[in-house]
């Protein structure tokens, strides 16, 4: 047999398998409409990397707001009633498992396997250092670093105009300064040579970090070109390197969260090289959604002049002191931060628009499922079980007048309050907005990213003169391969134009 006729007979064997292997699931009674798609064994996977929001639209016009499809070999249970979320949500991991997926994930990009690892467990170790005192101490640090970081400069002081893209601008501010909060500045801080130190440091973590996560979508769905894969090797070597615990141990005014997680590791019986991996991991679930937040967030503030003056008035009013410049205050008062109704509206919009999480479970056992409604739909043992609030409620014209439209003062009532009562179907609901998941998935640092936010926003606002270089730029469009990360980023910057106030 020649090698083309082998190679033939090669391929029809496969594809005789992978149509064998699709077409032994057929829908049993009582379970979610099930749509295989054309293409065997891979069904919708295409489409689904293509475009995660187009996909899943399609698939709710077709079948309603639950149905199974076929990705690349695994059933997929897609939810999109948000009045049934938390029944998913509370579910008992021996019924639902969450930490199975967060484990895949670990180890394909992070390359970090822990021994013993149990996430409930870890966050219950974590939650104190990211409360009350800690909380605050946290708070206080990030705001003196994205001073360092955003106006230590002199260059920067002089008052002359800087160009920049703001995604650039926001994401390597809040890296920066929350890599340097969480974990350690130069030995002697606070002088102008640590400061310069951690300046120069904090921008190559950042420019490391960001290589990275550039390819983080690939990574994850294992489509990484052989380049790539010698990218990507040599780009965590290097972080590794750059967050051993070995140098982390020679910085000053670390974390209580960055010495009780190290702590951690040691009892679970981590490796040395597994703690710095394990460290990379954290830097990016800690700081790798607040820069894209930030952004989005001024951007729309930038394109919304009404809802930039209200958010400025507002700060002008609670946050500055009177005979006291911007530019002396050390901190910003725990008071101010949780009394800014306004921007905190402009926070929720902003992240209803742009936070695109799955929340996914693993299908531990055959189940049956009850729908808010009172329907009720049998699930397999071995599925898994998506929720993507990004479509619902986040972008549901039910629950939300002009979705697409960014509306600063949507999360407010009109004494300025905040506005929680929100309906579906005639019913309000308790989840009607989940940039921050919720139930096992609530993002534990939540409150922490709330604050650094807000600092962020305040100097940029009111330590810097802030425009677009073009008064017309439109709002860019997404990276697509980004759903399912968190923040959505741009597929392409913003040019803006900036100089510190004198």
């Amino acid at each position: 047999m020649s090698g083309a006729a082998l190679l033939g007979l090669l391929a029809a064997l496969l594809l005789l398998l992978l149509l064998l292997l699709s077409r032994r699931r057929a829908r049993r009674p009582g379970e979610p409409p099930l749509d295989l798609g054309s293409i065997p064994w891979l069904g919708h996977a295409l489409e689904f990397g293509r475009d995660v929001a187009s996909f899943l639209t399609r698939m709710k016009d077709k079948h309603g707001d639950i149905f199974t499809v076929l990705l690349g070999g695994r059933y997929v249970t897609v939810l999109l009633d948000p009045h049934s979320y938390d029944k998913v949500m509370w579910e008992p991991r021996t019924r639902l498992d969450f930490h199975a997926y967060a484990v895949l994930l670990m180890e394909r990009i992070f390359s970090v396997q822990l021994p013993h690892y149990d996430p409930s467990n870890e966050k219950a170790k974590m939650k104190p250092t990211l409360e009350h005192s800690n909380l605050q101490a946290l708070t206080d640090a990030m705001y003196a670093n994205l001073h360092t970081v955003l106006r230590g400069d002199p260059a920067e002081a002089a008052g002359d105009w800087h160009e920049s893209g703001l995604f650039e601008f926001c994401y390597s501010g809040l890296l920066r300064a929350g890599y340097l909060t969480l974990f350690g500045v130069e030995a002697s801080p606070g002088t102008l040579e640590s400061q310069a130190q951690d300046r120069t440091h904090s921008a190559n973590i950042f420019h490391t970090f960001r290589q990275l996560d550039l390819l983080l979508p690939k990574l994850a769905r294992g489509s990484l070109s052989a380049g790539e894969k010698d990218q990507v090797r040599s780009v965590r070597g290097h972080l590794w390197k750059l967050l051993s615990p070995a140098r982390v141990a020679t910085r000053a005014l670390r974390s209580s969260w960055l010495e009780s997680y190290l702590l951690h590791l040691e009892e679970m019986g981590a490796s040395v090289e597994m703690q710095g991996r394990a460290l990379v991991l954290q830097l990016w679930a800690t700081q790798g959604n607040m820069g894209p937040a930030a952004f989005w967030l001024l951007l729309f503030l930038l394109k919304n002049p009404e809802a930039l003056a209200a958010v400025r008035r507002e700060l002008q009013c609670i946050l500055c002191q009177p005979g006291q410049p911007v530019s002396q205050m050390s901190a910003l008062p725990p008071k101010a931060l949780d009394s800014t109704p306004v921007l905190d509206s402009v926070l929720s919009e902003s992240l209803r628009l742009t936070a695109a999480p799955f929340i996914t479970r693993e299908v531990v056992v055959d189940m049956a499922l009850p729908l808010a409604d009172g329907r009720e739909f049998s699930l397999r043992r071995g599925d898994r079980l998506l929720l993507f609030p990004f479509l619902s409620p986040q972008r549901d014209p039910e629950i939300y007048t002009d979705p697409e439209a960014f509306k600063y003062n949507r999360f407010l009532n009109p004494e300025g309050t905040e506005k929680k009562d929100f309906y579906k179907g005639g019913k309000q609901l308790k989840n009607y907005n989940l940039p921050w998941g919720a139930g096992h998935n609530q993002c534990l640092g939540k409150n922490f990213a709330i604050y650094s936010l807000k600092q962020f926003v305040f100097l940029a606002l009111m330590h810097f003169d802030l425009k677009l270089v073009r008064a017309d730029e439109e709002i860019p469009e997404f990276d697509l391969s980004r759903y399912g990360f968190g923040l959505m980023q741009p597929k392409n910057d913003v040019l803006v134009r900036y100089r510190a106030q004198l």
